[in-house]
């Protein structure tokens, strides 16, 4: 499995800490495969990394695929006299699903190594509990000197380091799972990166004329979509994201993608849900629908903001969200085929 394309492709991006504002890394590696692909793009003042597509109908309304590169993390609060790192979460992340673990901290010399941490449970206070931000510190082994020289500050951010983040392939040889620390959205990265090479080696072009964005900061309130939306001022905006599995949505793990009906923003463009789904069953997969009243997209951000008429959202459908997600292998292959199909035949406003 280490030869999948959607594998080398995630392991490549996963091993690149992007927490949100901290997105140059990832963008360079975005670049950098752009660039092996022969694909002009530009880079606008919000930091997102924009191709542009002639359309078949060169005065068809735009149209916006996006994924953002920026991750789940947490950023330092206090530094203590002994050099640990009181923190607090940026974006979605709960201690809990990190555990007790090695973390990077991106200084702004020099990226160090620490350990999160909650303390002893040899106490007679130590039962159960609910972990919150306050209960955790990161411990690095350096005084605040060492700190301050590697550019380690209040406002520092961090992730999980490299080395644990997968992707890991598990279970049914024939039909595996694949697990990383998180898909969220190095996933969706992947699959435009993906259907950019094939629209290229199939010589396609869509009707509408089209921008595949990489985009900044979408776990901080998706402003970076929200500036390429008042600049380039789409009808249709697709986020290309994931599809969590909270208590309550009957999603499966069954190589199905899925797309998004409604979150606590916005209600999704119904007509738009229909087309994507009658692409999928060309493509010869199915799209599973979604309903949430805790999630949000880049596009209902946008939509709930009155920058997008029209949005819609698909994704790979993930377990353990924000968390070390679990997805099947074949959900890539069919979001992309999805996609491509979709781009192949809509010539929808």
């Amino acid at each position: 499995m280490a030869d999948h394309p959607a594998l080398k492709l995630l392991a490549e991006l996963l091993a690149v800490p992007a927490p949100s504002g901290w997105e140059n890394g990832l963008a360079a590696v975005v670049q950098r495969t752009l660039d092996e692909m022969e694909y002009g793009y530009e880079v606008d003042t919000a930091g997102n990394v924009l191709v542009r597509l002639d359309g078949r109908e060169p005065t068809a309304p735009r149209c916006i695929f996006a994924s953002h590169m920026d991750e789940i993390g947490f950023v330092v609060t206090r530094i203590e006299p002994d050099g640990r790192l009181c923190v607090d979460r940026s974006g979605g992340l709960l201690p809990w699903k990190l555990g007790e673990s090695p973390v990077q901290i991106l200084g702004d010399q020099e990226t160090i190594t620490g350990v999160l941490s909650m303390g002893s449970t040899h106490g007679a206070d130590q039962g159960e509990k609910a972990i919150t931000w306050r209960d955790v510190w990161v411990l690095t082994g350096l005084s605040p000197a060492q700190l301050q020289a590697r550019g380690v500050r209040v406002g520092s951010a961090g992730v999980p380091v490299a080395a644990g983040r997968g992707p890991y392939v598990f279970g049914d040889a024939a039909d595996p799972l694949v697990a990383a620390w998180t898909f969220d959205d190095r996933a969706g990265v992947m699959t435009l990166l993906r259907l950019l090479a094939r629209l290229k080696e199939e010589g396609l072009r869509p009707y509408h004329p089209t921008i595949i964005a990489f985009v900044t900061s979408e776990e901080l309130g998706g402003h970076g979509a929200k500036h390429l939306a008042r600049q380039e001022q789409p009808a249709v905006f697709v986020a290309v994201d994931g599809a969590p599995i909270p208590a309550g949505v009957p999603l499966q793990i069954d190589g199905r993608p899925a797309i998004w009906s409604k979150d606590r923003l916005a209600t999704y463009d119904q007509q738009l849900l229909q087309q994507f789904c009658q692409a999928a069953l060309a493509a010869g997969t199915e799209l599973q629908t979604a309903v949430y009243d805790g999630a949000a997209s880049d596009a209902s951000l946008l939509a709930y903001a009155g920058l997008a008429p029209r949005i819609a959202c698909v994704g790979h459908v993930r377990e353990n969200s924000h968390g070390y997600e679990v997805a099947r292998l074949s959900v890539f292959d069919n979001l992309l085929k999805t996609l491509l199909q979709f781009m192949k035949a809509w010539a929808g406003l």
